[in-house]
């Protein structure tokens, strides 16, 4: 049952007067739901809750978190329809869409329970003493990776399961051992409020402490930057807006004691068009490009905002067939009438743009909140020469620069922000004969993908997903991944303890029988 409450450890509380609704999309309207913004003294007892838990979470094995997060899973599964629907109503999204972003959701969580019961992610290091070392003795050192404490994380608009209350920053953190409070997203608050009372549910079923997991309400900035600024939260997961993260960002900075923010921000995710791609197989590229442009309205990510290639017969070819293509596919919705407002907004900055072609745009009606998609294009002159068209567009529009030459692309390349993705499509052969283009687009993005589009994110331990700023906030870290635990914890090493009181992970006997770099040499031996 959706209370409209805040889900702070294991109470539900609303004694703030601040109250608002989600939107339904599809219908136009609000929903039935009304939600009850946190306060100050709401959010103070949640941080003093998580830091609390987290004297005793840290040191939980990894088989009693691994239980925790499988539970979570077994608890969402068990919301069934009630969550699909729920989802749904809120998002203007369709059911196989919810199904599967709670399958991802799912599988996040399990993927780091096995994680957990693995153990070896500690990356457990020791070096044995030598005292008879000459000129002087070498101590007995001992690393691990700890966890970092309270972290806060924020929903994010475009994906209310997987990177939100239960997404991938949550499943990181808590699988790392940070206790985590949620500032849920004002867009989907009742489908984040169903997955906290599963978290919550999950949580006492598997005897965590109280604090190891708050949900929060809020409506607009100001519980999130009061969050960022507390000086019991040690870092900050953010999915979302450039303004949005580099606000936060900004504010962490700027705390007596400044923390981590890990954000996942904007990204216009280029792809480069060869000619003897185009030459083979142009209008099958095109056709594929117009699908992943308008896939789920443009709202990922990964969309592919910017198509670059070398001007020509064949390259024309292409923005023709691409602006055919797009124009058949129907219009949807978008996920709140503030998404395609803002989608209009930047649409239309872009297209008032000096030497700039809309080559394509679905000029026929279409239903509230519906985006009509776009195409336009520029020569590589006139991209270079007018920043604002690098910018982000949020929905189902791209542009197609017409460069005059393989250098001129490569220079626009060097002159783009750091972004998510990059891609290359060409000819096995052909793509030898670019390969300052290819190394140029790789000092730029997070991922690069051949011959195919930036849209999909798999979740697997070998995918990166982040990239130079602004596409994150630290290109050294993954949002996706079992890898992406790396963001919540630190290094810690032990100088000289006794075998018997250290932690399982560095003691002699290797109770937990991972695998660790002893004397540099990785291996799962005990140390006799």
């Amino acid at each position: 049952m959706i209370t409209g409450k805040n889900y702070i450890g294991y109470h539900v509380l609303a004694s703030g007067n601040k109250t608002y609704k989600t939107f339904n999309p599809q219908t136009n309207m609000a929903t039935d739901a009304v939600f009850t913004e946190a306060t100050s003294d709401e959010i103070n007892q949640a941080v003093e809750l998580a830091s609390s838990a987290f004297l005793t979470y840290k040191n939980m094995s990894g088989v009693k978190k691994s239980t925790f997060l499988n539970a979570i899973a077994d608890e969402i599964l068990a919301l069934d329809m009630q969550l699909i629907n729920t989802y749904c109503s809120e998002t203007g999204l369709p059911e196989g869409r919810a199904k599967g972003e709670r399958g991802r959701t799912v599988g996040q969580l399990r993927v780091f329970a096995d994680l957990l019961n693995t153990g070896s992610w500690v990356e457990a290091s020791i070096d044995t003493a030598q005292p008879n070392r000459e000129p002087m003795p070498k101590s007995d050192i001992r690393k691990m990776l700890i966890p970092l404490g309270p972290v806060v994380v924020f929903g994010a608009s475009n994906f209310p399961l997987a990177y939100s209350t239960a997404g991938g920053d949550t499943a990181a953190a808590l699988a790392a051992g940070c206790p985590v409070i949620v500032k849920s997203h004002p867009m989907h608050a009742g489908t984040g409020e169903l997955v906290a009372s599963a978290i919550v549910k999950a949580a006492k079923k598997t005897g965590m402490p109280e604090g190891v997991f708050s949900n929060l309400n809020s409506s607009g900035i100001e519980v999130g930057s009061e969050l960022v600024k507390h000086p019991g939260v040690k870092a900050v997961g953010f999915t979302g807006s450039i303004k949005g993260g580099r606000a936060l960002y900004d504010l962490a900075a700027q705390r007596e004691e400044p923390i981590p923010v890990f954000a996942e921000m904007g990204s216009i995710n280029p792809v480069v068009i060869l000619p003897k791609a185009l030459h083979k197989k142009g209008s099958d590229w095109a056709k594929t490009y117009a699908n992943s442009i308008t896939l789920g309205t443009g709202q990922f990510c990964t969309n592919p905002g910017l198509l670059l290639g070398i001007k020509g017969d064949k390259f024309s070819a292409f923005i023709d067939t691409l602006s055919e293509e797009i124009l058949k596919t129907e219009p949807s919705c978008m996920l709140h009438p503030n998404i395609l407002g803002a989608y209009e907004a930047n649409r239309k900055k872009a297209t008032s743009q000096a030497d700039l072609k809309v080559v394509a745009e679905y000029d026929l009606a279409v239903k509230d909140n519906y985006a009509k998609q776009t195409v336009t294009t520029v020569s590589g002159d006139t991209f270079l020469n007018n920043p604002t068209l690098h910018h982000e567009v949020f929905g189902p529009y791209s542009m197609v620069v017409a460069c005059d030459d393989a250098k001129q692309l490569r220079t626009i390349i060097t002159k783009l922000e750091g972004q998510l993705t990059g891609t290359i499509i060409a000819d096995n052969a052909e793509i030898e004969n670019f390969p300052e283009v290819v190394s140029a687009l790789q000092n730029r993005v997070g991922r690069l993908i051949f011959n195919g589009v930036p849209t999909g994110v798999e979740v697997c331990p070998s995918m990166n997903h982040g990239g130079p700023y602004p596409a994150s906030t630290d290109s050294r870290f993954t949002a996706v991944g079992i890898h992406s635990i790396k963001r919540w914890v630190r290094p810690f090493s032990y100088q000289d303890w006794p075998s018997n009181l250290l932690p399982d992970a560095l003691k002699n006997n290797n109770p937990l029988g991972i695998s660790r770099l002893v004397n540099n040499k990785q291996t799962h031996d005990v140390i006799s």
